[in-house]
């Protein structure tokens, strides 16, 4: 069977949004390169999402073949992602009204918990099938010591997982994790993200340092949204147990969540009592084009996630070339090649991680080797070659019977 439209469903968050700020982050990175490389392969997409601002247009034209729609429901304003289930009947209604009139669609594709709830239902009212890919998981995020709405949510997601016709893991791990949900494992398919080579990849880092202003020197980068789950106050306290006080550390990022602007508040005050206060600078987050330069200038990039689905972010700077240091959990343990193109951490301590980060400091060719092992590893992922498995996968589902709810 020959799939030609896809109607993903992003509710919580769009893909044209800045990413690194509020509810925006890897996955509108994701769905947006996503979307864009199945169009390229001649599968349409719509990206449904919720309006949030006044003077958005029902459905605006990103490139031929991809297209976003802005769904009414509720105020025509940012909403915190924690009253987005109160809306979840009123983004059915929209996007019931939408898809009945904008033709035919061969699969839904649900990305979060939020979106999932909504495919959920219209799966059954418009009989389509229903592939969903989660991001991130409430049981996970508690295991991790992070509990937001996770009781409602991890019965919603328990319901989701139980009735999707197939299921988007990035990891090994993450298809582990679903186990906690009692996912049928046949349904469940391994589809790692990919990333956009012909921007991110080596350049002359001096030159990226000069663009952005940054001073000479160590070097150590953080990308990222400001909130607990990402983990900057162990990139803070990295940077006070390195032994060179000439390294600076850059956080690229903006608050988000509802503690959002407490957490930054509170990683100032970190950086304050620590006494490195001005060897930190803090950067609003960046057009996702615009992290290139970033990377390049790094000599080490940082990614301390309490938990990370998959870690675009170590992607990304590995394809510039630049060694990871990040957290041993999710799908950072498949990405990075421990010792390799990069170090794995087990644990918080501040210690455990200066270690690797000075070692790569300290050692200009280890550090290139490890840059150029990252460079080749991060050939093995591509939005190509990810939205070729989808569209396999989405014809598949769509020639099968769909899966009921029991």
């Amino acid at each position: 069977m020959s799939v030609q439209r896809v109607a993903m469903l992003s509710l919580h968050t769009s893909p044209l949004s800045q990413p690194g700020a509020g509810d925006s982050g890897g996955m509108n990175v994701y769905v947006h390169s996503l979307a864009s490389a199945l169009a390229r392969a001649g599968v349409g997409c719509d990206v449904l999402t919720r309006a949030d601002h006044a003077e958005q247009p029902p459905i605006m034209d990103v490139e031929p073949g991809f297209r976003v729609v802005h769904l009414d429901a509720g105020p025509r304003r940012p909403v915190p992602k924690e009253s987005l289930p109160m809306l979840v009947d009123d983004l059915i209604a929209s996007g019931r009204c939408y898809l009945a009139s904008a033709g035919e669609v061969d699969a839904l594709h649900a990305h979060y918990w939020i979106s999932g709830a909504v495919g959920h239902r219209l799966k059954h009212e418009l009989d389509l099938p229903l592939v969903t890919t989660f991001h991130t998981l409430a049981r996970t995020k508690v295991s991790a010591g992070i509990d937001d709405d996770s009781t409602e949510r991890s019965h919603i997601e328990g319901e989701v997982v139980a009735c999707s016709d197939r299921i988007v893991a990035s990891t090994v791990d993450e298809v582990d994790e679903l186990a906690a949900y009692n996912a049928v494992p046949d349904r469940i398919e391994v589809i790692p993200p990919g990333v956009d080579h012909a921007l991110f990849s080596p350049g002359d880092a001096r030159a990226a340092r000069r663009r952005l202003g940054l001073p000479a020197g160590p070097l150590v980068l953080f990308v990222g949204r400001i909130q607990p789950l990402k983990g900057a106050d162990v990139a803070l306290r990295t940077l006070a147990a390195l032994p060179d006080d000439r390294t600076t550390l850059v956080i690229v990022g903006g608050p988000s969540g509802a503690d959002g602007e407490r957490e930054l508040a509170s990683l100032r005050a970190l950086a304050d009592e620590l006494g490195i206060t001005d060897r930190v600078r803090w950067v609003e987050p960046q057009p996702h084009a615009a992290l290139v330069d970033w990377y390049r200038a790094a000599d080490v990039c940082i990614v301390p996630s309490r938990t990370e689905s998959f870690g675009l972010v170590a992607l990304e700077a590995a394809a510039c070339g630049t060694p990871v240091v990040a957290s041993e959990v999710g799908g950072l343990r498949s990405l990075v090649a421990d010792g390799e193109a990069g170090f794995l951490v087990a644990g918080r301590a501040a210690a455990d991680y200066a270690a690797p980060v000075q070692l790569l400091l300290a050692d200009e060719r280890r550090a290139q080797r490890m840059g150029s092992a990252a460079v080749a590893r991060s050939r093995q992922y591509a939005w190509s070659m990810t939205a070729a498995r989808l569209r396999r996968l989405y014809a598949d589902v769509a020639a099968r019977e769909l899966v009921q709810c029991a």
